[in-house]
């Protein structure tokens, strides 16, 4: 089954062509970041404007690259929640109004299952059931895997997730956005003990997370040893991201171990991150676990992963409605 997958929940429009949920046939996705870096962060309204402007050649290269025409298409994926509404409106919206023209069954993806997906486009997926943990700009979540189509969420944060704050230190320290990366990157050069920043683990025995107060940490110390030479930054940035790693790689392997089972994934777009790559897989070798990581270029968000999930909930018989509608946050009587 070859499915279309159409992703716009924030600032990339992607669109991907995938066959059987997991081998991609192409994937194209159109940046916004050079629009949203001079304002520190994605504004709304503009990333709404630059969809509508790219979601008709996003998608047209996607089918282009796939060397396939329309025709060949099996049914639509497109991502229905959560993230920015307006940026939603126009991939869902389009995606509606496709397969009502060419009669293909369409479903509406909760972003976050996408992500979780994003393992099965490798070719040496976990098998079931496993842990994953999910950590972007917007979430940082734990769950436990049982199927492509069954997930249950055991602790998420409870105030900024892992890549807001990020992005917000990297903000301090006046370093652009995203900043995620060049964090990561001045980290490689820093000392991780030189600073000594607070580690929230809350209760270590749960799978809660809470960042707020590290920022915070962060923060104080920038405003009271500015200004700061690059030496020191690089320092500061170490060990904010040891702190980061340290206690996502804890909960994910507590997690791992509590479930029982020797597979965990870590995904979303701060799966990127070099060091959490590198903590993580260094400590799941000690405790005998099996890491799974995506490749880099399905970390951020895509339409492979939308189209990888779409894939199973249509095999399952699900079809999306064309007065269905679009959500900021998941509401509470949806589960995914």
């Amino acid at each position: 089954m070859i499915i279309l997958g159409i992703e716009s929940s924030c600032d990339e429009t992607a669109a991907a062509v995938v066959k059987d949920g997991h081998e991609v046939i192409s994937s194209v996705v159109a940046s916004q970041i050079d629009v949203h870096h001079i304002y520190g962060g994605v504004v709304p309204e503009l990333a709404s404007r630059k969809h509508m402007e790219a979601i008709v050649p996003v998608v047209d290269q996607a089918i282009l690259k796939a060397g396939i025409d329309y025709n060949s298409l099996d049914g639509i994926a497109v991502t229905q929640g959560p993230g920015l509404v307006g940026s939603l409106l126009v991939g869902f919206s389009f995606a509606k109004a496709f397969a009502f023209a060419r009669k293909l069954p369409f479903v509406g993806v909760n972003h976050l299952e996408g992500h979780l997906h994003s393992v099965f486009l490798e070719p040496d997926p976990p098998s079931f059931p496993f842990v994953a943990l999910l950590v972007s700009g917007g979430h940082t979540s734990v769950y436990h895997v049982v199927s492509y189509t069954q997930h249950k969420l055991l602790g998420q944060t409870r105030d900024d997730a892992a890549g807001e704050a990020y992005d917000k230190v990297a903000k301090m320290l006046d370093l652009g956005y995203p900043g995620g990366q060049v964090i990561d990157q001045l980290a490689e050069r820093g000392d991780p003990k030189k600073i000594f920043f607070p580690r929230a683990f809350l209760d270590k025995n749960s799978f809660d997370f809470s960042f707020s107060g590290l920022k915070s940490a962060v923060g104080r110390y920038i405003k009271e040893n500015s200004p700061m030479d690059d030496a020191c930054m690089t320092h500061v940035a170490a060990g904010f991201q040891a702190a980061v790693t340290e206690v996502l790689t804890h909960k994910i392997i507590h997690a791992a171990i509590s479930e029982k089972t020797r597979h965990l994934a870590i995904v979303g777009g701060v799966a990127a991150n070099m060091g959490l790559r590198k903590e993580v897989t260094r400590m799941a070798a000690a405790k005998g676990l099996v890491v799974h990581l995506p490749k880099i270029k399905w970390c951020g968000d895509n339409a492979a992963m939308i189209a990888a999930a779409g894939f199973h909930h249509l095999v399952a018989g699900e079809r999306g409605n064309l007065d269905d509608d679009v959500y900021s946050r998941i509401p509470p009587t949806k589960t995914f």
